[in-house]
């Protein structure tokens, strides 16, 4: 995993996207990690044909760029965000993080999980921000506590409840779609506000080919999100039971 940075006026907000293209090889969608206003950073994973030519590349390597796309996370003030990530997804709730952070009277919880130690991602930089309550989690207790991040959610809900607390609170999530789908249950069950990046395969990022609609409601995630809210989610029925590949046919999801 490695960070590029492009220096370009992107413009971007946290939860919205880029299409990266290699000419002859492939085109695909990637979350923004980071945006200054002079340049932008997107959090790579070597994995397929076009990253696998990336990480090739050297400085001054020459990519197609477009976007930004999509609808990204709400950024309000006077707002307790509670920040679940999993895996890939710290990268863009940690720029999320940063924005929250620069407005009026905010505060943030930034849930991080990983299967171990080893896996997790953003933690330092996560620990690095000033006003960040940082919190780890991680399956077999190597690093932080011992289990699921979305434990620490439902026990910072319970909390809230029994501390009647009159903050604005938004749950924010982003990384595998069986967490974000506890995530949703959870903010469900304690009448919480939630937001979801949903993954879904995205060919043009314009809503045109209709790759990435979802069941039932054929919404284009690509434009449409891909940060939706939960009450939209609500209605996806799709949603942590199945996503389609590139050609169309059902993959379905392994609850364990």
């Amino acid at each position: 995993m490695s960070t590029f940075y492009f220096d370009h006026e992107l413009k971007s907000a946290p939860g919205q996207y880029v299409m990266l293209w290699i000419p002859g090889i492939d085109q695909k969608p990637f979350s923004i990690a980071d945006d200054d206003g002079a340049s932008f950073g997107l959090t790579i994973f070597r994995r397929g044909a076009l990253t696998e030519k990336l990480f090739e590349m050297g400085v001054g390597g020459r990519v197609g760029i477009s976007g930004s796309y999509g609808l990204g996370f709400s950024i309000n003030e006077n707002t307790r965000y509670i920040l679940v990530a999993g895996g890939y997804g710290a990268a863009p709730l940690a720029f999320l993080a940063t924005k929250v952070l620069a407005r009026k009277n905010n505060s943030v919880d930034f849930l991080i999980g990983a299967r171990s130690a080893d896996q997790l991602l953003y933690e330092e930089k996560l620990a690095n921000i000033s006003n960040l309550n940082l919190r780890v989690a991680t399956d077999d207790g190597s690093r932080g506590t011992r289990g699921f991040v979305t434990e620490i959610l439902e026990n910072i809900c319970k909390e809230i409840r029994a501390s009647g607390e009159k903050k604005e609170i938004l749950i924010a999530t982003c990384g595998p779609e069986m967490m974000e789908k506890k995530v949703l249950d959870i903010a469900n069950a304690y009448n919480l506000p939630c937001e979801i990046s949903l993954e879904r395969f995205m060919k043009c990022g314009v809503g045109v080919c209709g790759q990435c609609a979802v069941d039932p409601l054929g919404i284009c995630v690509c434009q449409t999100g891909p940060v939706l809210k939960k009450e939209i989610v609500n209605r996806i029925t799709e949603f942590g039971k199945y996503h389609r590949d590139k050609c169309g046919r059902k993959i379905f999801f392994n609850p364990h």
